[in-house]
């Protein structure tokens, strides 16, 4: 028993002192590295670029008060269409008391001078019925009766602008009434009723009553890098694709490159404006965020190999040419080349390679 144990033991080490001696043997010889192969292929080349940017209208008005009050009615709701002139909401004038002290003793005195110019007209109308006074004596007093009551009539309608916001001698333009400068569709109504509103002037904005957009006139809004701006022109067309809606792409037609870049994280960018078409029966709403595509170059059945194949030194290109794939380790020459556009999985050789010669590709296997 002792005798097969001892032999046992002798057996694994020596099992173990040959799988070591193997193991350091293998780990000890130079590996092979073999690379794809990649022969050039002739293709039709896009370089484009992807623009971020969201729809929106063209036209989106923000519909403010011309007095300051609080809102009375609302009329309309976000979603609806609306015409030009149009009520959508109704404002409640708070008179200013200062302003309304003013206008109050305008018509006092108003009524005052009326008086007192009627009783003026009377009495020189009956001297001049009697032939005591001369007709331009009578006319100076019909004219100074006539102001009168034109002042009076003036007065209450200045007034009435302070207290209840519109004119009596033009009701249909009251100022009170809110109504619509555009045909459209309504996206907001950010007020209700009961809410404090002011009038637009130098010192504030105003208080936005509604948001009108013609929402059949949509242009996409974004921005692109300064290293691309230099090859857009008005007029290139531009695939739009909207994130809401996976299944629809829309066509544009570039007709806005701003002048001027905006430095954004760093990095310089410029606006850019295509009008988009719309398909009929296609709903589209404010906002959706989207992305722009722009062919910036094109090139026609042109000489290609994969960009993974390119290798660089300082300002040159190169390729590794096959002179013998089966050898181990495989054979190949460094070539300068000359390439154009990339698509970014394929690039154009331009010169430097023919169409019969293959490439080194990546890693694929160590032997």
């Amino acid at each position: 028993m002792n005798k097969i144990l001892k032999w046992t033991g002798v057996a694994l080490i020596a099992i173990i002192f040959i799988g070591t001696f193997v193991f350091l043997y293998q780990k000890s010889q130079p590996k092979i590295t073999l690379y794809e192969i990649n022969a050039p292929t002739v293709l039709d080349l896009e370089k484009t670029t992807i623009v971020t940017g969201k729809v929106e209208p063209r036209d989106e008005v923000n519909i403010k008060p011309q007095i300051s009050g609080i809102i009375a009615e609302v009329y309309k709701q976000p979603g609806e269409t609306v015409k030009k002139d149009e009520v959508i909401a109704k404002v409640k004038v708070i008179p200013d008391m200062s302003s309304l002290s003013s206008s109050e003793n305008r018509v006092k005195l108003a009524q005052i001078t009326l008086k007192q110019a009627t009783t003026d007209y009377e009495r020189m109308k009956r001297l001049h019925d009697e032939r005591v006074i001369s007709d331009e004596e009578y006319e100076q007093s019909e004219v100074k009766y006539r102001q009168a009551q034109e002042e009076l009539k003036t007065s209450k309608d200045a007034l009435n602008i302070v207290r209840e916001g519109f004119s009596l001698s033009n009701a249909q333009m009251s100022t009170t009434l809110i109504r619509s400068t555009i045909d459209g569709l309504i996206l907001d109504i950010p007020v209700k009723v009961g809410n404090s509103v002011i009038l637009s002037n130098s010192f504030n904005d105003g208080t936005t009553i509604a948001t009108v957009a013609n929402m059949s006139d949509l242009i996409f809004r974004g921005n692109i890098d300064e290293t691309e701006v230099g090859r857009l022109h008005e007029g290139m067309p531009v695939s739009i694709s909207i994130g809401a809606l996976p299944d629809v792409h829309l066509d544009a037609t570039l007709e806005y490159i701003s002048p001027k870049g905006v430095e954004t994280n760093g990095a310089n960018q410029f606006e850019i404006k295509a009008a988009i078409q719309i398909p009929q029966g296609l709903t589209l709403r404010s906002g959706y965020s989207a992305n722009g595509e722009i062919v910036l170059a094109r090139s026609s059945q042109t000489l290609t190999i994969p960009e993974a194949t390119l290798s660089f030194s300082g300002d040159s290109t190169f390729v590794f040419v096959v002179t013998d794939s089966t050898a181990r380790p495989q054979q190949f020459q460094r070539r300068a080349i000359t390439t154009g556009i990339s698509d970014g999985v394929n690039i154009e050789v331009k010169s430097g390679l023919k169409k019969d010669e293959r490439v080194r590709g990546i890693e694929i296997i160590a032997e």
